[in-house]
């Protein structure tokens, strides 16, 4: 099978949530080993998420991604399950609070903190963490899920914005500095129907489906299928950011 990943390692970062749980089932599908990381509230729904895929020896880990000492640990029980080479590393982890853009005050120092350290910071720590184990495979794999809110500059707040911009810039400065042995590619999604956004309800999303040429939002599906294709399709593509919008930054 020409996009088989069987015999592969798979670690996604922020694995059980909306986007990361269907990168997984899709990952898993094609035959790759999976390790999911969560936050303690989400440990039962992880626990479950893993057991559920195909295959087997998939993993459900603990591990904060704004914390670069639990993101050691992390490596070292990767290390410890699967061995010292990593094929493909998925950074799904987010956060993000609604700010209105015009209201200045609100955006305050520890919400734009928290913004970077988990948007930004989380996503880099996260690659200089493993990018050894990258490289050790020789045909290593970074996706980095971005957003057209770093291109657009809409989003739910300016903080956002600026920290989805600072994964699309990365992605190109990593897609140089880690050639040719590993990859480096940026996903970027408009609206997504999870619960990612508190607030947003099926009142926003019918209103942006309408406003978005294709009708429709994206589902965690959609966005998980141009992950998968970084690691069987587009075999010479680094350093560039695939919007995944359905023509809604048009």
């Amino acid at each position: 099978m020409p996009n088989s990943l069987d015999g592969r390692v798979a670690l996604i970062i922020g694995g059980s949530g909306g986007i990361g749980a269907a990168t997984a089932r899709l990952f898993a599908g094609a035959g790759a080993r999976i390790v999911i990381t969560h936050t303690i509230r989400s440990v039962v729904s992880a626990a479950a998420l893993a057991e559920s895929l195909p295959g087997a020896g998939h993993l459900a880990i603990p591990a904060d991604v704004a914390d670069t000492a639990s993101l050691l640990a992390l490596r070292d029980v990767v290390r410890g399950r699967c061995g010292e080479v990593l094929h493909v590393l998925v950074n799904a982890a987010g956060f993000t609070k609604p700010v209105p853009h015009a209201d200045l005050d609100a955006l305050d120092d520890a919400l734009i903190d928290r913004m970077f350290a988990v948007n930004w910071r989380g996503q880099f720590a996260a690659i200089r963490t493993f990018a050894p184990m990258l490289k050790a495979s020789g045909d290593g794999l970074i996706v980095s899920i971005s957003s057209i809110a770093g291109q657009t500059g809409t989003g739910s707040s300016i903080a956002y914005c600026a920290a989805k911009a600072g994964i699309d810039v990365m992605t190109k400065s990593l897609g140089r500095a880690l050639a040719p042995e590993v990859r480096v590619i940026g996903i970027a999604p408009g609206v997504v129907d999870t619960n990612f956004v508190p607030g947003r309800g099926e009142d926003f999303n019918t209103k942006i489906a309408a406003a978005t040429p294709l009708r429709r939002i994206a589902t965690p599906t959609d966005v998980a299928e141009a992950v998968l294709a970084c690691a069987t399709s587009l075999r010479f593509s680094t350093g560039t950011t695939m919007v995944v919008d359905g023509g809604r930054s048009l």
